[in-house]
């Protein structure tokens, strides 16, 4: 597959010098997301079925883990299961798209260095396909979570796909800027990973705002993740749909990074074919 999308990309730069086109731009889109798609999970007999059945292990563990080992009191909200479960599963999305949208430029090196297209295409499927099989997964864990008791609102799924729409802008950008530095500071991927670990600690996913000492609160209050999570609580836990100030704070945040990101990648991309 990928030589025939770098044949048909080397096609398209032999023909003369033409403005970007919005539908050539989608086409190549879409045959990036297609080949994510295709690589992580439908390219063997159980990869599909592997997508649905990973998330609902994860949730199996952390029952156990919260309910049985520890036994964890219940929230206000409802059972520390479902708590936790609505808001982990928008950072373990967050998370690997990042991570995977960092390191995918290099596993096209070969067509970015004989073919001219806009390399952001590459870091937009890969991001929008991790987001896409995350969000699949979570509808998985919310539908289970219901069936067997637990106090989730399926309703509030009308409010948790803009908010996950608002998160894959705001990531999308982010990923821009660090796949842009990976090429050429390839320690990149490794800082990563420890700083994500220490963000998901500073967010209140494991516990609630409340319990933080009012000394640490105003810090953890600051986490732009954090308006994440408890919107998605507000949804899904408590069926609180109505729309509030910050979520057009929010919007505006991620539509800025996005910028910044996508500015810093273009500045950046002329120079790719020499490093990766």
């Amino acid at each position: 597959m990928l030589r025939a999308m770098r044949q048909a990309i080397e096609r398209e730069a032999a023909l003369p010098r033409q403005p970007r086109s919005a539908a050539r731009e989608r086409a190549l889109f879409a045959n990036f997301f297609r080949r994510e798609l295709v690589t992580r999970y439908l390219g063997s007999a159980t990869g599909l079925a592997w997508a649905i059945v990973h998330p609902l292990a994860l949730l199996a563990v952390y029952y156990v883990v919260f309910t049985q080992v520890f036994r964890v009191a219940s929230f206000a909200t409802g059972s520390f299961l479902a708590f936790v479960a609505v808001a982990l599963w928008p950072w373990l999305a967050a998370q690997e798209a990042l991570q995977r949208g960092t390191v995918s430029l290099a596993g096209y090196a070969g067509l970015i260095r004989k073919a001219a297209f806009p390399h952001e295409t590459i870091v937009h499927a890969s991001v929008a396909a991790t987001l896409a099989l995350q969000f699949a997964g979570y509808v998985v864990v919310l539908a289970a979570l219901r069936a067997i008791g637990e106090p989730v609102r399926l309703e509030g799924l009308l409010l948790a796909v803009p908010l996950w729409l608002v998160m894959a802008v705001a990531v999308t950008g982010l990923t821009l800027a660090l796949a842009s530095l990976q090429v050429f500071v390839r320690d990149v991927e490794h800082v990563l990973m420890p700083v994500l670990m220490m963000l998901m600690y500073l967010t209140p996913i494991l516990y609630p705002l409340a319990i933080v000492p009012e000394s640490l609160r105003p810090w953890v209050a600051a986490n732009p993740f954090g308006w994440l999570v408890t919107r998605m609580r507000d949804a899904l836990l408590e069926g609180r749909l109505a729309p509030q100030w910050g979520d057009a704070v929010a919007l505006a945040v991620a539509l800025a990074l996005y910028a910044l990101g996508l500015a810093m990648f273009r500045r950046l991309s002329p120079h790719f074919e020499d490093f990766v």
